[in-house]
């Protein structure tokens, strides 16, 4: 009999336990989660990447309003923090094209830049709309007994559709890390269009 109510009283214990805490649970507002996602995680780019060559990435959900940005303006050439960085290529649907960034300053070819990223500059490639995550590699590196560091840098990169996308070269001068960032566009009237604009302005148009 002792043992019966001690097993009865355990359970009871239980009851009222876990009854409190769904009953406090209840009471608390729960988080605002948005329909749409506020942000994106994506793989450093050493990942598996998918059958459209992007890096997998996750969806991650933040209480709040998402507004978002009109898309920045195609230009050959960007300047940042003094230095002025021009994109000489373009971003091809399912076929791998050579992108070339030159870093100047004052007018004058950078030719000292320092390793960043285990390179002379690190280049990360964003679908607009989905922020897919596009795999870039560098042609050459520190110490490959070819590669300089100079002021023209050199990636290949695969776009897996036509559309915008967002590129952002990070580069090593003076022990500080700048970002550049260009608008591109890969295949169709607006690739081409925005292509021969580049080819007009070459050089340091803005």
């Amino acid at each position: 009999m002792r043992t019966g109510l001690k097993i009865t009283s355990f359970v009871a214990g239980l009851v009222a336990t876990f009854g409190s805490a769904y009953a406090v649970g209840g009471a608390l507002d729960p988080v605002a989660v948005p329909k749409e996602p506020s942000h994106r995680e994506s793989g450093d780019g050493h990942g598996e990447k998918n059958a459209e060559g992007v890096t997998p990435g996750a969806d991650l959900a933040a209480s709040g309003d998402a507004r978002t940005d009109p898309l920045p303006a195609a230009e050959r050439t960007v300047t940042v923090d003094g230095y002025e960085v021009t994109l000489d290529g373009a971003l091809r649907p399912g076929a791998g094209s050579e992108l070339k960034l030159e870093v100047e300053k004052d007018g004058k070819p950078v030719t000292d830049l320092q390793p960043h990223l285990g390179a002379y500059g690190h280049l990360v490639a964003l679908r607009a709309g989905d922020l897919a995550y596009l795999r870039v590699h560098p042609n050459g590196e520190p110490g490959d007994g070819r590669t300089g560091s100079g002021s023209e840098l050199s990636f290949t990169a695969t776009a897996p559709s036509e559309g915008a996308y967002r590129l952002f070269l990070d580069f090593r001068h003076g022990g500080k890390v700048r970002t550049a960032a260009f608008t591109v566009y890969a295949g169709g009237a607006a690739s081409e269009e925005h292509a021969a604009e580049g080819g007009e302005s070459a050089g340091h148009g803005h």
